[in-house]
């Protein structure tokens, strides 16, 4: 091999090198990323259930009954 050979060989390797540098930090990034949007989504999924339990409980006697209102004054 010559010098010129095993000189571009070295290059090669450290470009290989820097490129999974590169590529594990932005898969730790992703990651990071991906951990946070999953903690949302299970914090959101648990306001959900609380809101759609209190709709559920919701006393029907609170809501007003259609045939007692009287109807607007342009009528």
């Amino acid at each position: 091999m010559t010098e010129k050979h095993i000189t571009e060989l070295e290059n090669r390797i450290n470009d290989l090198e820097c490129q999974l540098a590169f590529q594990e930090q932005t898969i730790d990034s992703l990651n990071d990323a991906l951990s946070q949007q999953q903690l949302l989504i299970s914090k959101m999924q648990d306001q959900m259930k609380y809101v759609a339990g209190k709709v559920k409980n919701l006393d029907s006697s609170n809501l007003a009954d259609p045939s007692e209102e009287t109807p607007p004054p342009h009528y």
